[in-house]
């Protein structure tokens, strides 16, 4: 069965990157044949790209994007400026977002439907009130108060406590998840989710398409659902050439009844609990919520669903406390946010950059990448030059290599600024976590990169003064043993190892 499951999946594999070779194939004939009329279309192939040059330039956008993407109709004039123009002008995407907004303008209320605690938190916690009035207000996130967290890194951490809270479900489990891989760990899973779904219970689950590319087969909704699990994939891929694919599903969520929840890095998968190694030690995290705030991310895993499945349905039937009081009473506030590339608002970009503006001693980060536009290394020289102790970890061992090479292109100017750089030396760390001043943390799924901060559906929890707080400070301190400080000196480079990170940082943007 095995053996017959992967040569299916080599098999769709296969016929997907052929097809995108014909059409790359087919392109390069086209800009390249001697014809006369191939002639005039690169003529006119040229001053469009010219066009969409002044264009891009005049666009509101990311000074980084504006430059990658002028650099590459440049050094690509013949259809640099047509790739742009499918890249950015396409009617699916356009009715992707459309859909989206409907959803979202649909359930913005019912996140309030435990009541919310701004004006608590607002006496409670002032220097943070910019924060929390951003993200409700604004983004439209609520911030509750009633709710506990728990705080998992690494992997290893997560899984059995994850398992545990699965099989207490009496009503619902919801799943949502950027790579599912078969396993130890995604088996454990399967294993309660199918003794749940014959107990009556419901199980839902969603998968990302390009994450799971490998992972997964291409019927895998269609076995999940002989054990009685509704399962969508998000955003099938499509051998076609689309920015839609650029928008992949990154979060990882799970509802436990609407009362306890998880997110953060780890994916469902053996590399992310260190059952298999594939970088070396994989460092990551989660966080569970208890309480009143997991409302919000059974929300946000329910308007995914509608989206993937395009029927409508009541979300407030899959409120937890209508017939009884919600008893967690634990102390401080919880703001669960999710963020989506179909907008103009970067919420998770936004959630980072607040707890770096009002620092006042010191943030720690872990990232597993360091690609970030020029008002994130602003605000990180600034945070720094300013007295705050700023401190990122990234990872030693790498998983794509030109990443790595953009990361550490950064690692010059942040220096200069004051910013302190370590690499993780036993792996690979996949967190993604702010603490700050023993009073605010964000855990969740956005990387400091473009793809996570401009591209990717996201989701995080921002906290202050609960329980989580200062367990992501201890587990940042405790990594700091397995890391190695990087100096100025070491990051140097030659003048040709200089010029190339230069090089991927003009596309970065792209990557």
């Amino acid at each position: 069965m095995k053996r017959a499951w992967f040569r299916e999946l080599l098999r769709r594999r296969i016929a997907v990157i052929l097809l995108l070779v014909l059409q790359a194939l087919f392109i390069a004939y086209v800009v390249s044949s001697d014809s006369p009329v191939a002639e005039l279309v690169r003529i006119l192939l040229r001053v469009l790209s010219v066009v969409i040059v002044l264009h891009v330039i005049s666009h509101k956008d990311k000074g980084a994007n504006k430059v990658a993407w002028v650099f590459l109709i440049l050094l690509f004039p013949v259809f640099g400026g047509a790739f742009y123009l499918l890249y950015h002008f396409q009617s699916s995407t356009k009715r992707f977002s459309k859909a989206i907004a409907e959803i979202e303008r649909e359930s913005r209320e019912l996140y309030h439907l435990p009541g919310d605690a701004y004006e608590q938190a607002g006496q409670t916690i002032p220097q943070h009130f910019p924060q929390i009035r951003y993200l409700q207000e604004f983004a439209g996130f609520p911030i509750f108060d009633a709710t506990d967290t728990r705080y998992f890194s690494p992997g290893e951490q997560f899984l059995e406590p994850f398992l545990a809270e699965l099989r207490k479900a009496q009503r619902y489990i919801f799943l949502e998840y950027f790579i599912i891989e078969e396993g130890v760990v995604w088996n454990s899973v399967l294993e309660v989710l199918k003794e749940k779904a014959a107990q009556g219970v419901e199980v839902r689950l969603i998968y990302d398409d390009i994450g799971c590319f490998l992972t997964l087969p291409k019927d895998y909704a269609e076995q999940l659902a002989e054990y009685g699990i509704k399962c969508r994939t998000f955003n099938p891929f499509r051998p076609v050439l689309s920015v839609m694919q650029n928008n992949r599903d990154h979060r990882k969520i799970t509802s436990i009844d609407g009362k306890v929840a998880f997110t953060g890095g780890i994916n469902l998968a053996d590399e992310y609990a260190n059952i298999i190694e594939k970088h070396g030690y994989w460092k990551d995290s989660a966080i569970m919520v208890e309480g009143k705030a997991t409302w919000s991310m059974t929300l946000m895993f329910l308007e995914m669903w509608q989206l993937c499945t395009k029927q409508k349905e009541c979300f407030e039937e899959f409120y937890p406390w209508r017939n009884e009081a919600c008893p967690i009473t634990a102390n401080g506030f919880v703001q669960p946010y999710a963020d989506s590339p179909m907008d103009d608002e970067n919420v998770g970009e936004h959630v980072y950059m607040q707890i770096l503006n009002h620092a006042r001693d010191y943030v720690y980060i872990t990232t597993p990448y360091l690609i970030v536009d020029d008002s994130m290394v602003s605000a990180l020289c600034l945070a720094a030059k300013s007295g705050v102790d700023v401190r990122i970890i990234t990872p030693h061992i790498w998983d794509k290599v030109l990443i790595h090479m953009t990361t550490r292109s950064y690692y010059r100017e942040l220096i200069r600024g004051g910013v302190k750089i370590y690499e993780y030396s036993k792996g690979f760390i996949h967190s993604k976590t702010f603490v700050s001043d023993d009073q605010t943390a964000t855990v969740g799924t956005t990387n400091l990169d473009f793809r996570s901060l401009y591209l990717h559906f996201e989701c995080g929890v921002w906290m202050s003064g609960s329980s989580a707080v200062l367990q992501v400070k201890e587990d940042f301190l405790h990594t700091l043993k397995d890391c190695q400080r990087i100096s100025l000196e070491e990051c140097r480079g030659n003048p040709i190892t200089r010029l190339f990170q230069d090089l991927l940082r003009l596309v970065a943007p792209l990557l």
